[in-house]
Parts: C-alpha cells; structure tokens; sequence
C-alpha cells in the first residue's frame, strides 16, 4: 500500500470510529472507504453473501469474522474494541418476555442489586412512578397489568415484594436519587383510586427525604424537550431504557451523552417544592 493510500485508510478509520453507532456499523463505514464489498471478501476469504448478510445485520459477526474484516481494513487495531462491543449486544437489549420467562422477582431483584451499586441515579419517567417509589398497592396493579399483557408466569406477590424493598435505598447507603416526572403521571389511573391516593400520598411523605429531589414536569410547560421513554442513569456509567417490549441498557459514552442532554434540559421545564407538592394535591384531589 502507497503512503498516501494508508493515510488515507487511517483517517477513515479514526472517522469511523468517532462516528459509527454500533459494531456492525463500524464495519460498514470501513467498506465505505472505497473497499468493495467483493474485494473485502476476496481478503478475507469467504464469499460475497457473507459479507451482505453481516452489512444488514442479517447475522452477527464472529470474532474471527471482526478481527478478518478489520486487517482487510487496515484497522487492526479496532477488532478488540468491537469484540467486546459485539459480546455486549445481547445483554444491552432484552425483551420483556425473555426476562420474565419464569416470572418478575429475579429480575426485580437484579435491580435491586444495580441500585445498591448507584450511588447516583437520575431518572425521568412518563408513564408510571418509579419502582422506589412504589407502594405494594400501586406495583401489585402495575405488575398484574404486565404479567396479563406479556402473559408470563405470575408470581406478581414475590416481584412487589422485591419491588418494594428497593425503597430502602432511598433510606440507607447514602444514595441520591434526581427524580423528573411528567405531571401525567400522577394523573394516570393506572391503579384503582384507594391505591392511586395512598401512591400520591406516600409520594408527598418521600419528597422530604435528603436522598430524594423530585420534580414535576407540568402539562402546561413549554417544551425543550419532547416527552421521551422513561429511563434511569446510573452514575453516567449506563441508562437503563424501558420500552414496550423490551430493557435496553445504554453504555456507549456518546449515547449516555445525550440522555444526560435531554435529562437536563427536562429539569428545566420541571417545578419543584411547593409548586410539585401542589401538584401532587390537585391530583389527591381529583380522585374524589
């Protein structure tokens, strides 16, 4: 290879490093160099299929496959870094029906071992309140609702026991928790009203506590930011994501990045003390 041929592969290897999103992507960016994909099979030894099926991520690459695909390259030096990234995948995205194949409790109680850990955890919620703060009455509806939903095993009464015990977190450790709520939440009859006003009001007695800063996003506040899917930042070490279907642990720096951009232009839209308490009330209130 010329020297201006290998200047030239080894910017676009520190660009497609700097950029790609993912391990399949970063092998793609390296063939975008202007090594054609039958070329890059030809070097690596296997036939052009191969190399199509792991661009659209139709099979996951090997670690043989990541180190061949890389000296093809030129990027050698890259390979380890994407196997790690590669061995990671299938615990960064989980469904839910995976998880709770045999029901909720192991993986409450994995939770819990991931707080005990946290000495910080930022957390922004638009649907429910957050596990910790969760009275039995409260997750024993919530859990009832998902176990029927996903239909997987229901041993609803040992996952809000393990649920529950979370809470002393709040209480010992000396963890701290930074809590944004959509005032959605509060509003949401997600369980029956006796259990939403013993929520509410068990929210109201935790708002003191030195571990806890709680704030609510109000209906009427002007956006900077769209309202998003709840997710949980741990020490700036890994967001936990929750969607629908499935958990989806974040840990790539960039992306923790922009979780902690959006969670901080949220807490500029959210009220707190008085005015969250007031809010919290209103919603007391509206249960009659």
């Amino acid at each position: 290879m010329t020297e201006p041929a290998r200047d030239h592969l080894q910017r676009t290897v520190r660009e497609a490093a700097a950029h790609a999103t993912s391990d399949t992507d970063f092998l793609n960016r390296l063939l975008d160099a202007g090594l054609s994909g039958k070329d890059l099979s030809a070097r690596c030894g296997w036939h052009p299929a191969k190399t199509t099926r792991i661009q659209k991520g139709d099979a996951p690459p090997s670690d043989t496959d990541i180190r061949a695909w890389c000296a093809a390259c030129g990027a050698d030096d890259q390979a380890d870094d994407l196997i790690a990234t590669a061995r990671a995948v299938d615990s960064m995205y989980l469904e839910w029906r995976r998880l709770h194949k045999d029901g909720m409790r192991k993986v409450q109680q994995n939770w819990n071992t991931l707080h005990e850990r946290t000495r910080v955890c930022r957390v922004y919620v638009s649907n429910v309140f957050p596990g910790f703060f969760q009275t039995p009455g409260f997750a024993t509806a919530l859990m009832e609702q998902i176990t029927t939903f996903q239909g997987t095993p229901n041993d609803v009464s040992e996952a809000v026991a393990a649920r529950v015990a979370r809470s002393r977190y709040l209480y010992e450790g000396g963890h701290r928790y930074v809590v944004l709520m959509e005032e959605s939440v509060l509003r949401f009859r997600t369980a029956d009203p006796e259990a939403m006003r013993g929520q509410l009001r068990h929210l109201l007695a935790v708002m003191p506590l030195a571990s806890v800063s709680l704030g609510i996003i109000p209906f009427t506040a002007q956006r900077t930011v769209w309202p998003l899917e709840a997710f949980y930042l741990h020490d700036d070490t890994v967001a936990v994501v929750e969607t629908l279907t499935a958990e989806i642990k974040v840990t790539q720096p960039r992306e923790l990045a922009d979780y902690a951009k959006a969670f901080a232009g949220l807490t500029e839209m959210a009220v707190y003390g008085d005015a969250a308490r007031d809010r919290i009330t209103a919603a007391i209130d509206a249960l009659g």
